[in-house]
């Protein structure tokens, strides 16, 4: 029972639209007119470690601060060396901008994607304001204090020190201090859509049907007058295919807005036969353009993406993408690089969106916090369905001001990424440590929260370390639990049985596998090892792959869960772990933090998931060999394998889990060429390794 949309709270018109191209007419084009204006901020910094008195004046001196560009952080280095002594504390940016004289007149908006963990900003000694919470979008209008065509200072203050009102409090990663995503001037139109609703983009798009016939899109716009006067309106939604071609165009007729005054409308549009997002089958998009207009001229236009799609979770079957069974397998996610931290650029974003489509995931959990727009945009474009989630993990703090600073972080979260057609499930929180009252009540507003601002997705909450039937696991409409049978407790063929027990004490509840893995060091191997201790320095590569073969053959069976995430798509950073001979490093990755190497159990997942010819010969990287007795094992998605040592033939092996074994292998003394050749979708495909024996 969808409810109304708690921030439509102006007054609201609704006008439907059934526009389509008449029989034998061409159809109609449109480009939206680039109104808008967005200045690239990155360069040109000064920064400097540690608090500084009188830094926000402009007079002040920094000409012995260090140079730099954003995305920054302080704690590149020492947030991944181990210790648990990373520098939380205040670091200062200053730059200076000289403001166009073309921009007098218009409305401008400092934005910054990201400060961990609270911003304070100001222009010209002019106090803008605070942000605190470290992961979402935030913005400052900037109009007055920044003087067109001169010379002007911004200073921010940043600080990512513990802080008992804001989640997290605590966490199994490193929290990177600084600036770490871009930051831009945004310059539009007195008449505008509205800026300041959560830093989100102001035109939020509701699909209220999708079948095979049509599709109804409910459209809200939040308009401001930011003029003197009030301004007779027109808002016009133009939605546009993926070749630009017009597939519904509504107006509304004009209404007058008064000055310094805004109000929310919302368009029903119609768009016939729609095209849908179907996942990484067929991730289509169409473009949503509403423009403002006043007295005939546009003033404003704001563009946003629309994948069509419909979906539901059954405790008994699963996820359904648009009437249809569709496996949930992927992998968790987090903004964590070598070298960089999280100050991570396009690039390398793409560059991890382009493994996770290569070992063909359909699913990526985008943990444990909002994620940078540019990871949505991806996952929109590559089809991958989404687990957005807030930072709300281990602890938290019975205070107003802890519970106020969750529900704006959930508000940041939805409203900033309402749009994106991946996006189907929205986190609450993960691995509560204590399942208290206090607890409870905050999980419940959440839950609460999420249902008031987008009624349409799901509400889920990721348990672990509490009883699996604990109240923490009762107000979000979906659960997800977090396992690691095989590493932390237990045997790894333990995964099965668990679930099954969870599912039938409960049959209505819809479960999903949130995190599930072990460590591996790609520098350490033992032929079928038992398992290592976690804390202990010795992960060798080949009992991860061991685990995450076990795990998924019992997932694989168990259509119920509607979800499974690998604990974690990379390696990263967690400086309070020493473990694996890696300090600093959460080494569970599927592929190492600099990206580089792609782990055995990478290839196993890319075998069982990905359509790609996949021919992987596994311990590629023990190169040096004591023992002359061994085994081979591949990964492949072909029907038949063979095999050859120094040119002699071990035969053909054939599997139905992607798995091709020959035990007995003998090395002889110094190196051993071996060679594996498969036939997939009519192609040959060879892998060869070299092992030498010593």
């Amino acid at each position: 029972m969808p409810r109304t949309l708690a921030w439509l709270v102006a007054a609201v018109m609704v006008v439907a639209a059934n526009v389509v191209a008449a029989p034998g007419a061409s159809a109609a084009t449109y480009t939206p007119p680039a109104l808008r204006q967005r200045v690239d901020l990155n360069s040109g910094w000064r920064f400097t470690k540690g608090d500084v008195a009188g830094a926000e004046a402009p007079a002040f001196n920094d000409g012995g601060w260090q140079q730099l560009s954003v995305p920054h952080t302080w704690n590149a280095a020492d947030g991944a060396d181990g210790g648990n002594n990373y520098y939380r504390g205040v670091g200062w940016y200053r730059r200076h901008y000289t403001v166009p004289a073309s921009f007098a007149g218009k409305m401008l908006f400092l934005q910054f994607a990201g400060v961990n963990q609270v911003a304070e900003v100001w222009v010209n000694g002019t106090y803008l304001g605070r942000h605190a919470g470290g992961y979402s979008r935030f913005r400052f209008g900037a109009t007055s204090a920044l003087k067109v065509g001169q010379d002007n200072v911004i200073a921010v203050k940043v600080t990512n020190a513990n802080n008992a009102d804001i989640p997290p409090l605590s966490a199994d990663y490193t929290f990177y201090g600084g600036i770490y995503r871009n930051v831009s001037l945004q310059v539009v139109d007195p008449l505008a859509v509205r800026m300041l609703d959560s830093a989100g983009p102001g035109v939020y798009l509701r699909q209220r049907s999708v079948t095979a016939a049509s599709a109804t899109v409910d459209v809200t716009t939040k308009l401001f007058n930011n003029n003197t006067s009030s301004r007779s309106v027109v808002v016009r939604t133009v939605i546009t295919d993926a070749t630009g071609t017009v597939v519904a165009d509504a107006s509304l007729p004009a209404r007058t807005v008064a000055a310094n005054a805004g109000v929310d409308v919302v368009q029903s549009v119609t768009i016939a036969n729609p095209h849908r997002w179907d996942g990484l089958a067929d991730p289509y998009l169409y473009k949503a353009n509403v423009e403002i207009s006043s007295g005939g001229q546009v003033t404003d236009v704001v563009t946003e993406p629309l994948g069509l799609r419909t979906f539901g979770v059954d405790a008994n079957s699963g996820f359904t993408l648009n009437g249809r069974p569709y496996d949930l397998h992927g992998v968790n996610l987090h903004q964590d690089r070598a070298g960089v931290g999280w100050a991570v650029d396009d690039t390398q974003h793409t560059q991890d969106f382009d493994l996770i489509r290569e070992i063909g995931a359909s699913t990526v959990r985008m943990a444990h916090y909002q994620h940078d727009q540019k990871d949505y945009n991806l996952a929109d474009e590559r089809g991958l369905v989404v687990w957005a989630e807030i930072p709300l993990v281990n602890d938290t703090t019975d205070s107003a001001a802890f519970t106020a600073n969750a529900r704006q972080q959930l508000t940041e979260l939805i409203r900033q990424n309402y749009n994106h057609p991946s996006i189907v499930f929205w986190g609450i929180g993960n691995e509560q440590r204590v399942d208290n009252a206090a607890t409870n009540a905050l999980l419940d507003q959440l839950a609460g929260l999420v249902d008031t601002e987008d009624p349409d997705r799901v509400s889920v909450y990721a348990s672990c370390c509490v009883s699996d039937t604990g109240a923490v696991n009762n107000h979000a409409e979906a659960s997800g639990y977090n396992k690691y049978f095989g590493w932390y407790n237990g045997s790894y063929n333990d995964l099965g049985g668990n679930l099954d027990n969870l599912h039938a004490a409960n049959p209505s509840r819809r479960i999903a596998l949130s995190e599930y893995g072990a460590g591996a060091n790609t520098t350490q191997h033992a032929l079928n090892p038992g398992a290592p201790s976690p804390g202990g320095q010795y992960h060798p590569e080949e009992y991860q792959a061991l685990l995450h073969e076990a795990s998924w053959k019992q997932l694989d069976a168990r259509p119920y869960v509607w979800g499974t995430y690998v604990w974690n798509m990379f390696d990263f950073a967690a400086d309070a772990r020493n473990e694996g001979s890696q300090p600093g490093i959460n080494d569970k990755g599927l592929v190492t933090r600099d990206r580089l190497t792609r782990k055995d159990a990478f290839y196993f997942y890319k075998a069982s998931w990905a359509t790609t010819p996949t021919l992987y010969i596994t311990s590629r990287r023990w190169t040096q060999r004591t023992t002359a007795a061994t085994e081979l094992k591949v990964y492949s998605n072909a029907g038949t394998v063979t095999a050859t040592l120094n040119g002699a033939s071990l035969g053909a092996r054939t599997s139905t889990d992607h798995i091709f074994k020959w035990t007995g292998v003998t090395l002889r003394p110094g190196a051993n060429t071996v060679q594996v050749t498969a036939t997939i979708n009519g192609s040959q495909v060879t892998d060869t390794v070299t092992w030498t024996l010593s």
